[in-house]
């Protein structure tokens, strides 16, 4: 057997030592690595396809991320028990991998391109997203594929105003920053950040701080390559045919800047490109030989005219295609309170673009369960993001949530993330879906907008507001334009699409992604600048419609009150299999959630049921006190005296001569099963077996003199609190012996009523 030659290169980030090791797996890829951080390994092969399908003007890159839970040492919760479709973690990180690689290939590659990523051990105290991505970009480099690389990528946290460099999730969990970058030798490629209001000004440094702290991955995968690298193929270029080209945009140019300068909307302005087109190929086809090949070439001629007239426009004359100026808004309204029973909606309309959020409220057992790799197995508060065809005027097939949908929902969810109130201000699931009504460029940042105002109209007491915008870049040499509120055009036919969100202290949320080969420090620090400007002037637009959130819940929404109880008091409450709690919701209309810690969530439509529901679980935990006096039911009878339950589940003995001030010759002269009877607790023994006296009340003795005149003396002095209580193995005993454990042993069900506690009254003594 011949053994595979294997090399292993490290580098040092941060405190940390990456290992990047090839040549042991999957030899038959273009190229193949692992890079391992501690005990979390991730594997990556790329792989290129020289079967270019005919008429591809794109380039064809699949990148694909698989979360194996073996890694982890976990069987998958599924049905099935194994890896199915990817979740929302593992297309986040596919689709992190691939902005970042994707500026770096050529524009003329049109080869099939497959990236696919396998997580083979996770030692849950190191995040796997950016091994991913560093991953990627060292089995470029030693494959045979064409791409200008390379690239790093790592993590920048804050913990007490210092940045760390790929910090661990036990790290994140204290750190007001989670910032990803990933860049090139001498400029960023991609950003993505997650932020407690961080200024502007420390995002800058921390990117900086990021570029510098990944140097040494880029030279690591420099010298992979020199040393173990394959040839790349060459991928011919097209030849250019500027004659045709000019000669196209003779007879198009005059006609495109009319249709520019004509006010217009969306789709006017893409119906008057599409006649003009359509005309110069009539035109041109009328002799061609081979009409549908000249077809295509006018047709990607024309769509490269288009785009250099629309950007020296905008260079040369500073006019967007709508004809704003680089730093303008486009129009703004919002309404809140649209939706007459939804908990809290909104409307957010910017230009063409309009988003309606719903947000709804739920029970904390309505969380969402998270099975992946990640320390993370709930999650409160959710944000889904829905991308309909009618939105852009076209007609598609309806099908599953997109990894467009996704990443743009995660992004506006992490946006609000920081001002969403903690379970203990505000003990509810919350769920807001963001529908995108219409899109002309930047739905993503109208959903944040939206969902502001959807949820200060649902009642969420939200730190601050948050406000979102994307920026864009034209860039021609050394010249260039940043511009405010991208429309799809500026984003089609731009270098950047920078979504920037926050409230007036600080950003909550960054995404970056660009065409050009980088981007400066200096120019991204211009950009979130101006940006937040934009951001200030729609924060004011959005408090004008509601200057706060609404002080009360919709009618309709659930209330949720909190109630902490003993952890051993837990069982009480649920009952035998669920049984107590079933019925205790079906009784009071509510619903109940109890945590591992005692703390007890009771969501109700009012206050009525609320308060039903609290005072019932109190009297099921409620333990019984010597001296205190009960209102309960007799459950039974014997010669000796009679069994009253005075709590829920919890019975003590008034012994015959404790029933009434005079002597009573038989039990059933004084109780009957099932009559209230009003009983003071005289003694609780060791056993917590519970002694009761009716006489005491009807003297009106404390518990002290009910005991001196109690001929029978307890075996303990009385001061303990614990009860009797019946159900499971300590259901137990009654206070004689001779009652005997099989007569009532565990749980006597939900069916009978359950007696209250109310304190001594004339009205008892004298019914009794």
């Amino acid at each position: 057997m011949i053994k595979p030659v294997v090399k292993e290169y490290n580098a040092p980030v941060g405190d940390q030592i990456i290992t990047f090791e090839t040549g042991k797996l999957a030899g038959q890829a273009g190229g193949a690595v692992t890079v391992r951080i501690g005990d979390t390994i991730v594997f990556c092969a790329a792989t290129m396809s020289d079967d270019v399908r005919e008429g591809t003007d794109f380039l064809p890159l699949t990148v694909d991320y698989e979360e194996k839970m073996y890694a982890g040492g976990k069987i998958p919760g599924s049905f099935f028990r194994r890896e199915g479709r990817p979740g929302n973690d593992a297309i986040l990180v596919a689709r992190l991998t691939d902005r970042s690689i994707r500026p770096l290939f050529a524009k003329h590659m049109h080869n099939p391109i497959q990236v696919i990523l396998y997580s083979l051990s996770a030692d849950t105290e190191n995040p796997l997203d950016l091994m991913c991505i560093n991953a990627a970009s060292a089995a470029l480099m030693i494959s045979n594929i064409p791409w200008e690389g390379p690239i790093a990528a790592v993590r920048i946290g804050r913990v007490d105003g210092k940045f760390v460099v790929n910090p661990t999730y036990a790290q994140m969990d204290v750190s007001d920053l989670d910032l990803r970058i990933a860049g090139s030798k001498d400029a960023i490629l991609m950003v993505e950040c997650g932020a407690d209001e961080v200024p502007e000004a420390v995002i800058v440094e921390a990117v900086a701080f990021g570029h510098e702290a990944m140097q040494p991955l880029i030279d690591l995968q420099l010298q992979m390559a020199e040393e173990i690298g394959k040839v790349k193929e060459i991928i011919p270029e097209p030849e250019s045919n500027e004659p045709f080209i000019d000669q196209i945009r003779n007879k198009v140019a005059a006609d495109i800047h009319t249709a520019l300068v004509s006010p217009h909307t969306k789709a006017e302005y893409a119906q008057a490109v599409k006649d003009i087109e359509a005309k110069v190929i009539e035109e041109m086809i009328a002799d061609a030989e081979k009409p549908e090949k000249i077809t295509a070439d006018i047709k990607q001629a024309f769509h490269d005219i288009e785009k250099d007239i629309i950007r020296n426009r905008i260079i040369e004359e500073g006019i967007r295609p709508d004809g704003r100026k680089s730093t303008e808004i486009r129009p703004i309204w919002c309404e809140v309170a649209y939706s007459p029973r939804a908990h809290g909606s909104a409307i957010f309309t910017r230009g063409e673009t309009q988003v309606l959020t719903f947000a709804t409220l739920g029970t904390p057992r309505e969380a969402q369960e998270i099975d992946t790799l990640s320390p993370t197995d709930t999650k409160r508060y959710m944000h889904h993001y829905n991308f309909p065809s009618f939105c852009t005027g076209e007609v598609k097939p309806s099908r599953s949530s997109s990894r467009r949908e996704i990443g743009h929902g995660n992004l506006a969810e992490r946006a609000l993330l920081p001002m969403i109130p903690s379970e203990q201000v505000f003990p509810y699931t919350i769920r807001l879906v963001s529908e995108v009504m219409a899109s002309n460029g930047s739905s993503s940042m109208a959903s944040v907008c939206a969902s502001t105002l959807a949820l200060m109209d649902c009642g969420v007491p939200i730190k601050e507001p948050i406000t979102g915008i994307a920026m864009g870049l034209i860039k021609e040499g050394d010249r260039y334009v940043i511009l405010t509120d991208i429309q799809g055009m500026e984003d089609h036919l731009g270098d950047m699409d920078f979504k920037v969100a926050g409230s007036k202290n600080g950003i909550t949320a960054l995404q970056m992604d660009i065409k050009i080969k980088g981007l400066s420090s200096q120019l991204l620090s211009e950009a979130l600048d101006q940006g937040r400007v934009a951001r200030m002037e729609i924060m004011e637009m959005i408090l004008e419609t509601i200057p706060q959130p609404n002080s009360a819940l919709k009618p309709h929404a659930p209330r949720i009150s909190i109630m902490k109880v003993a952890i051993d008091k837990i069982g009480a409450i649920i009952g035998p299999g669920g049984k107590m709690i079933r019925a205790l919701q079906e009784e009071t209309k509510t619903k109940i959630d109890i945590g591992d810690d005692g703390t007890v969530f009771i969501a109700a439509l009012d206050v009525e049921s609320e308060m039903i529901a609290r005072d019932r679980i109190s009297a099921l935990i409620e333990t019984a006190e010597v001296g205190r006096i009960y209102t309960g039911k007799v459950v039974r009878i014997a010669d000796f005296g009679a069994f009253v339950e005075i709590l829920p589940g919890t019975d003590g003995m008034v012994h015959i001569s404790q029933l009434d001030s005079e002597r009573v010759e038989k039990v059933e002269d004084v109780a009957s099963l099932g009559e209230e009877l009003t009983v003071m607790v005289t003694a609780i023994d060791d056993n917590g077996k519970i002694r009761l006296s009716r006489q005491a009340v009807l003297e009106g003795w404390t518990a002290e003199e009910a005991l001196s005149h109690d001929k029978r003396k307890p075996s303990t002095g009385g001061s303990s609190s614990s009860g009797n209580r019946r159900g499971g193995s300590g259901g137990g005993g009654s206070y004689n012996r001779d009652r005997g454990s099989s007569d009532r042993g565990g749980d006597r069900g939900g069916d009978r009523g359950k007696p209250s506690y109310r304190p001594r009254s004339d009205s008892d003594n004298k019914k009794d």
